[in-house]
């Protein structure tokens, strides 16, 4: 006798916040439905509230020291290391994009080799940016002086809707150049983002440089801009812009650099002004023959 066939129930995934370095639930509880291009179920992902954000925040900013600290060539070398396990993941990304985009299989594979690329392309640069920023200033007297470029600090991200090239061309550059980093994925596709923190786990990147957040940007976002500990704020992904308006009006308050670019620039060929963007500059005077 055949045996009736069985039919089998997918296991439906709750993704998790990925905060110093671990794998944490939003402290609210909350979740949220995930779905592709065509409003059907993909998973749940959490939630983040103010205080998944405060704790993102100090985790960068004890991650900082220790990051900025290290050689600009192992900084270049981990973010390399990222690109590297990418590729190795490169199946699953690609199903990530098809499903959030609805894109074609040529298409999405695309998306997957041009984010992996870019990576590789600003890991090129770690080690670069300070000629090219920094150098002898030529001065009337009996000085040296020279300027060198400096991380900003704590820089908050708010990823685009581009669910993987959009994600790692506005993380790439502000990791590169020494910051830490509290990342707020693409609110309706933060499958990738999800799967950036699982490689970002194993990739040789210390707990705490970056930070990943899913969730409401309308919620989550105006918390970022306010904190006293963030330094930096990217607002590529957001294209509201009463929105942007006061989220700029919240970083004034302690003086925060604010990024806020045309929509979808991220398009373009990479260039090192999302590098300068988040770096200061330091000047040193010496007297000669001291």
């Amino acid at each position: 006798m055949t045996p009736p066939e069985v039919t089998r129930i997918d296991v439906r995934k709750t993704y998790k916040l990925y905060i110093g370095g671990a794998f944490p639930r939003s402290e609210s509880g909350r979740s949220y439905v995930v779905a592709d291009a065509k409003g059907r179920f993909l998973a749940n992902a959490s939630q983040a509230s103010r205080k998944d954000a405060r704790d993102a925040v100090k985790a960068a900013r004890a991650a900082f020291g220790g990051w900025s600290g290290r050689t600009a060539y192992n900084r270049g070398q981990v973010v390399y290391r990222i690109a590297e396990v990418l590729e190795g993941r490169r199946a699953q990304l690609e199903a990530e994009v098809r499903d959030a985009t609805g894109l074609t299989p040529a298409r999405a594979r695309g998306k997957v080799d041009a984010a992996i690329d870019r990576l590789v392309w600003y890991a090129g640069w770690a080690d670069k940016i300070a000629q090219v920023t920094g150098g002898a200033n030529p001065v009337a007297g009996p000085y040296f002086n020279h300027s060198a470029p400096e991380p900003t600090g704590v820089v908050a991200v708010i990823a685009p809707d581009d669910p993987l090239l959009g994600l790692v061309s506005v993380l790439g550059p502000v990791l590169t150049t020494g910051n830490t980093v509290v990342l707020l994925a693409s609110e309706p596709a933060p499958l990738p983002a999800v799967t950036l923190s699982e490689v970002m786990a194993t990739a040789d990147v210390p707990g705490g440089v970056v930070n990943v957040l899913t969730g409401s940007r309308a919620e989550v976002a105006p918390w970022l801009a306010s904190h006293m500990d963030v330094n930096g704020l990217d607002l590529t992904g957001v294209d509201d812009p009463v929105l942007a308006r006061t989220l700029e009006a919240s970083a004034a308050d302690n003086l925060k650099r604010v990024r806020r670019p045309r929509a979808e620039d991220f398009a373009d060929a990479p260039g090192i002004d999302r590098m300068t963007g988040f770096l200061e500059t330091k000047t040193v005077w010496h007297p000669m023959g001291i």
